[in-house]
């Protein structure tokens, strides 16, 4: 089984706002640099999205090592998610799920390999880990481009 490394981020320019995600997938010695975003979102939304995304790239069942510095989708998938399943995706404040369409879409392609999730403090001068924060940032400043040309 091929062995991968992800490295994942994402970011927001307020919350919601244009939001932007950045992910380095390592397969050996062949590395392959990511990002997108949406226009309204938010950070959580970016954090999945940029693991979603990298996993999509991924056709054949590997061991796949996921480096983030997001707590929420770490323990989101070690630790809460089978809470929220068991209980009709609802979380502990008794609120429904946020971001419970990507939650399920992770749910699904994690399903096709071995992940380990690993946890990062962000903006300690992880290389890789701060180059994804900068490509998510990079595809916000697109964002902002745009819409300036637009009001010209």
């Amino acid at each position: 089984m091929e062995e991968i490394i992800i490295y994942c981020d994402g970011a927001c320019s307020g919350n919601p706002g244009p939001g932007g995600f950045g992910c380095i997938t390592k397969r050996g010695d062949k590395e392959e640099e990511l990002s997108g975003g949406e226009l309204l979102t938010t950070n959580n939304r970016m954090e999945l999205l940029s693991a979603i995304t990298s996993l999509e790239m991924i056709p054949r069942r590997s061991k796949i090592t996921i480096v983030s510095d997001s707590q929420y989708l770490i323990k989101g998938m070690t630790e809460w998610i089978s809470g929220w399943q068991m209980k009709g995706w609802i979380n502990s404040k008794k609120e429904p799920v946020k971001n419970k369409d990507l939650w399920l879409k992770l749910i699904n392609l994690s399903k096709k390999h071995s992940i380990k999730w690993e946890w990062v403090r962000g903006h300690e001068g992880h290389k890789e880990n701060e180059r994804c924060d900068y490509l998510a940032r990079e595809y916000i400043k697109k964002f902002k481009i745009q819409n300036l040309k637009f009001k010209i």
